[in-house]
């Protein structure tokens, strides 16, 4: 990861060339000077092998139509001009965040909703160079013994360690290593500061440099905004640790309850249209917690094949049977429910199921797609089965409201009987929530481990969360909610039109804020994060086990703190990036026309 921003050579050659003449480099703490053994290190830190640049284009003068634009020339992440979360950036009105209702569902689907084949000679260099580095780690298996703890003295019990992901561990994820878990040293708003370290056992270990990286922030779920380190929600939390403490220490059914928490249900409840709201102290755990409370061995769950791994997770631990459908595929999920419904359970006979549940997210993490929802409601109450709603992307990001999704489609959320969800990412804070019939939290509060178990949400924790929520519902006075709603349908909307016009391939709804943009090549999810870094982005790879292996992708998620020069100054560095690594395989026509923001 470097500290420089540059076009050409290495890091550290542009950004020496390309400074204000008078041979000063800035370092990514902003200092003016660096003494030559400094500059040496700098030049030994950048030739580690896992930070090696990707060399893009030579210097050269930019066509007119090529040439930055007015917006984003001025904007650099170490020049910093608007505070963090600041709602100055949302003044103009923009369209809400809502679909349009004119069409069907179906056809409103697939005329927003986007997932271009691969390319198949994209597809035969994938498979060719997954499978070329899987041939070179069994070789260096094979000659070199890798300096790691084996099992020993386990005969008679089950291995502790599967021998294909330690293999895949070793020999092909650490090659990327790198790119992922990178620590930070800032609040993940719209820009954050990376901590750089350099490997210099290519992967196996890495270790600080001493040195920062001030970045754009285009890798984390703080959708709205309230991630940041001033503000309402920020003195409001800090004023609850000073009255009440950093934790409770013990779970809700103990000493953990308390008026803030009740309050926080409470307003959550609302907040959704629900008669009623339970809160725990973990996020996507809330999943692997409770749906074993909600399943038994006689429960039949119809699940998307894109779900979370925390509800596989859960649904793993419910001894539920679980059947998996074609990810948002709505004649094959009626396929699954009609076989689950007319055969009933194989186990004990053809005999009924006791429960029959779909399982859906709002806004699928990897895919950047929306469910659809109007369509899976009509065929629960077609087949009377229950439905669980996971809306930990969704909720803050999609609707007029900031509601979730049954607020985008103008559904009653009593449609939904379970809505689960998130503190984690539109709210800037920590912890979950599931909501609705009071019948079915009362059952929660008695039987969920998550309540009966875990610790409660700590008071600081659960004061950002009741800040940010009254502020999307205007209960604070303002319109501060609304506007970022608006500005994060904005953003959104201009960005994925953007990297269409580039000629890259994106997945998913245009109105999603997650946007992942396809390379393919595993070699290549390693070289655009690098790259990225090098020009002061920060962004997260994906690829296998998380997404099959020949849909490696950089996965952007965008937040109602960033303005149109940031994005700006961030779709030039992927054009660049796009044709330097040949990243541009959409055969889609492209539209000439401007982008308005």
């Amino acid at each position: 990861m470097g500290n420089f921003d540059g076009d050409s050579g290495t890091v550290f050659e542009q950004s020496y060339a390309t400074t204000n003449g008078n041979g000063k480099v800035p370092n990514g703490n902003g200092a003016a000077d660096l003494s030559a053994p400094e500059k040496q290190e700098l030049l030994r830190k950048f030739s580690a092998p896992a930070y090696t640049e990707i060399r893009t284009r030579r210097c050269q003068p930019k066509p007119a139509n090529d040439a930055q634009s007015p917006s984003s020339i001025n904007y650099h992440p170490e020049k910093k001009s608007i505070p963090n979360g600041d709602a100055s950036i949302l003044d103009q009105e923009s369209k809400p965040n809502q679909a349009e209702g004119k069409l069907s569902p179906e056809l409103e689907h697939f005329q927003k909703t986007s997932f271009e084949e691969v390319p198949l000679h994209t597809a035969c260099l994938t498979y060719l160079g997954f499978y070329l580095l899987m041939i070179l780690g069994y070789i260096n298996q094979l000659l070199f013994v890798p300096k790691v703890a084996t099992e020993k003295g386990r005969d008679g019990y089950v291995a502790l360690y599967d021998a294909f992901e330690s293999f895949y561990s070793r020999y092909v994820y650490r090659r990327i290593k790198d790119c992922w878990n990178r620590p930070i040293c800032s609040v993940p708003g719209d820009e954050l500061t990376l901590k750089d370290r350099v490997t210099d056992d290519y992967g196996w270990s890495f270790k600080f440099t001493g040195t920062e990286t001030r970045c754009l922030n285009l890798g984390s779920y703080n959708y709205l905004g309230f991630a940041a380190a001033t503000g309402q929600c920020a003195d409001d939390s800090e004023e609850s640790a000073r009255s009440s403490g950093l934790a409770y220490c013990s779970s809700r059914c103990e000493l953990g309850d308390n008026e803030q928490l009740q309050e926080l249900e409470a307003l959550t409840a609302r907040y959704f249209g629900v008669e009623d709201a339970i809160v725990f102290g973990m996020g996507f755990a809330t999943n692997a917690l409770n749906l074993p409370s909600l399943l038994g061995p006689n429960s039949l769950v119809i699940s998307d094949e894109k779900n979370h791994a925390s509800i596989i997770l859960g649904l793993r631990l419910s001894g539920a049977t679980t059947k998996v459908f074609k990810h948002n595929n709505m004649r094959d999920l009626e396929r699954v429910l009609r076989q689950g419904v007319c055969y009933g359970n194989p186990k004990k006979g053809g005999q009924p199921w006791d429960k029959v549940m779909i399982l859906v997210e709002g806004i699928f993490s990897m895919e950047g797609s929306i469910v659809r929802l109007p369509e899976v409601i009509a065929l629960k109450k077609k087949y009377k089965a229950y439905l669980y709603l996971d809306e930990a992307h969704s909720v803050g990001a999609m609707g007029s409201r900031g509601r979730g999704v049954t607020d985008y489609f103008n559904v009653d959320p009593k449609e939904v009987d379970i809505l689960m969800g998130t503190f984690t990412k539109s709210f800037g804070s920590a912890g979950g929530y599931l909501a609705g019939s009071k019948k079915l939290i009362d059952f929660l509060r008695t039987n969920s481990h998550a309540h009966c178990y875990a610790a409660s949400i700590s008071p600081p924790i659960a004061q950002q969360i009741l800040t940010s929520m009254k502020t999307i519902m205007g209960e604070d006075g303002t319109d501060i909610g609304r506007k970022k709603i608006h500005q994060l349908a904005r953003n959104t909307r201009y960005f994925r039109r953007r990297l269409a016009q580039l000629g890259v391939i994106t997945y998913g709804h245009e109105d999603s804020p997650v946007v992942p943009m396809l390379v393919y090549l595993f070699s290549k999810i390693g070289a655009v994060v690098r790259t990225l870094t090098t020009r002061h982005i920060a962004a997260v790879g994906a690829g296998f086990p998380a997404t099959p292996i020949m849909e490696g992708r950089i996965r952007f998620c965008l937040s109602a703190a960033h303005t149109k020069e940031q994005l700006d100054f961030a779709l030039e560095a992927i054009d660049e990036i796009a044709d330097d690594l040949g990243l541009k395989y959409s055969r889609k026509p492209r539209d000439p026309n401007p982008v308005i923001y």
